[in-house]
């Protein structure tokens, strides 16, 4: 069994783009239904994603947090694109940065499309009390909260939210 630690958060500027080292175009669907993960029911939410010319289905536990279960198996790219186009519900897209930052490295998604405008880092963690830097773009933890989840995003877009969601309130 895989385990994810993984905590996210809110970018505030655009100065990591001078130290981002890679940069991926990434198109990924839910083929669990959005609304059963929201409603509590379904224990995992089932994504393919396809990054750059690769592919890969990955299973993620459905609780909130920053340690969940993961598993994550290569598909053929053909294969992949079939069941976004055929099998998801939508989809998100964004290009993705790798960005090191004092021995880490944060993963940051630029979001296309319905959710252009928000840019999200996550950092994977070896335990959920792991220290790790906090360059002066990283701004607030978002990890605990089920918007910024990209399975949400497909049916609830960041061009949607109300003010009050994107300062953090609840709505």
């Amino acid at each position: 069994m895989g385990v994810e630690i993984e905590r996210k958060f809110l970018v505030t500027d655009d100065s990591w783009r001078r130290e981002a080292t890679d940069k991926t175009h990434m198109i990924q669907g839910y083929l669990v239904d959005a609304s059963a993960l929201q409603k509590g029911l379904a224990r995992s939410s089932v994504r393919v994603r396809v990054a750059g010319e690769r592919a890969w289905l990955n299973i993620k536990s459905a609780e909130l947090g920053i340690e969940r279960q993961e598993f994550e198996y290569p598909l053929p790219l053909d294969d992949a694109e079939i069941m976004l186009r055929t099998l998801c519900d939508g989809c998100v897209e964004k290009f993705r940065y790798r960005v090191p930052v004092q021995g880490h490295t944060f993963e940051i998604d630029e979001f296309l499309g319905d959710n252009e405008g928000l840019v999200v880092a996550e950092l994977e963690l070896p335990a959920t009390d792991a220290p790790f830097p906090h360059p002066s773009w990283l701004g607030r933890e978002v990890s605990h909260m089920p918007r910024y989840y990209n399975v949400n995003l497909i049916t609830h877009a960041w061009r949607d939210w109300s003010d009050a969601e994107r300062a953090g309130e609840s709505a």
